[in-house]
């Protein structure tokens, strides 16, 4: 049986430019501890859409995971921007807290 990242790898080989299929890739990958795998995967969800606060989000916890709190901050900053934009109150809390720490 395929793992939840092999059938979303056969759904981005199909559709390469569908953000949806990228996301849920990047989301499986990351379960599956693949998170440096997850990386261009969440990169192109983060530049399909401006507004798009989730992939930035994880992205950034994909960085800080790998050691790279540099290329981290900007993109946590940003979702931090659109989290108070959106009135999202939990990410809003979890982002202030990730970026105190990083």
């Amino acid at each position: 049986m395929a793992s939840r990242a092999e059938q979303f790898q056969v759904l981005v080989a199909q559709q390469p430019q569908n953000a949806l299929f990228r996301f849920s890739l990047a989301q499986a990958l990351l379960n599956e501890e693949h998170a440096a795998k997850s990386v261009p995967h969440f990169e192109f969800c983060v530049a399909s859409k401006a507004d798009w606060m989730m992939p930035r989000i994880l992205l950034g916890k994909v960085l800080l995971q790998l050691g790279r709190p540099e290329e981290a901050k900007p993109l946590l900053s940003a979702a931090l921007l659109l989290a108070i934009e959106q009135q999202h109150e939990e990410p809003e809390r979890e982002l202030r807290a990730l970026l105190a720490d990083s």
